[in-house]
């Protein structure tokens, strides 16, 4: 079944960014479980930050789940990046993601790999971008494959990078690697700048489509915006997708509301009945 969840940032260097819980982790987990959510997503500055036991005691308090972890930090901090010319960068980029997958691995979650996939510049082509990211995502898909969990590899809008934009990119990515471990994030957001149609492009995607970022056209929480998420539900039913709806929101007006609309429209456009069926339609 489709179940809820919300970001939470520990990153104090990416404020402004689309979380829509920051810096609190217990306090932030606490609100989530009050709101009625089943997950949430982490974005930390690194595995080594977060303390195992004290996570896995917040989650149980709040009957959460750990739905997914984010890498980004190691781009915001680090300047870390898979496609960046230099091997002893990259073996770093690698490294850093392989920690994060170890440790959501160990709560059964996937993690995220957005920012981190770089872009290709100056004299680097986009074949070898695409070379050296293939690389990187057999290997840490692998990785992830130890715990049971798939690698999650986001699209990204024109303006983050030129690599990866589209969901057929992606899938012409995931699909050309020797791991079959990697499924694909769909940011409702990127989506709206990048495909010609939200609901088309999640057909298109398929059971390749692992996670959704549910967030509005203008990153505001679902139903701030002009995306049409009814024919997204739809798109999602028909394909059985059965993974989390992520609120990856501005916290506008704040953290709390932003919480609380995403809720509120996740209950609108997934009521029992639709996630029920999606169940079923995924066997």
């Amino acid at each position: 079944m489709i179940q809820s969840c919300v970001t939470i940032s520990l990153v104090p260097q990416a404020k402004g960014g689309p979380f829509v819980f920051w810096g609190d982790l217990a306090g932030s987990c606490a609100k989530a479980a009050e709101l009625g959510f089943d997950a949430v997503e982490i974005f930390a500055p690194s595995a080594e930050d977060l303390d195992a036991r004290l996570l896995q005691q917040i989650l149980a308090q709040g009957r959460l789940k750990l739905g997914a972890m984010g890498t980004g930090a190691g781009w915001v901090l680090r300047k870390l990046r898979l496609t960046d010319p230099d091997v002893a960068t990259r073996t770093r980029a690698v490294e850093f993601i392989s920690a994060i997958i170890d440790f959501a691995g160990s709560f059964g979650a996937p993690t995220i790999i957005g920012s981190m996939q770089g872009r290709f510049e100056n004299d680097v082509t986009r074949e070898q971008a695409i070379g050296w990211l293939r690389e990187a995502l057999d290997k840490l898909g692998s990785r992830a494959g130890a715990f049971g969990v798939p690698l999650l590899f986001e699209p990204l809008n024109r303006f983050e990078t030129n690599l990866v934009n589209t969901v057929e990119d992606g899938l012409e990515l995931v699909q050309s690697l020797t791991t079959k471990n990697v499924k694909l994030l769909c940011d409702v957001f990127h989506m709206n700048i990048e495909e010609r149609s939200i609901s088309a492009a999640l057909r298109l995607g398929g059971k390749q489509v692992g996670h959704l970022h549910f967030v509005d056209s203008n990153r505001r929480p679902a139903g701030d915006g002009h995306v049409d998420f009814r024919a997204v539900a739809q798109a999602l039913t028909d394909i059985g997708y059965s993974g989390y709806a992520s609120a990856e929101a501005l916290p506008i007006p704040d953290s709390e509301s932003a919480a609380r609309q995403t809720m509120s429209s996740f209950r609108k456009f997934f009521p029992a009945d639709l996630v029920s069926s999606a169940a079923t339609v995924s066997g």
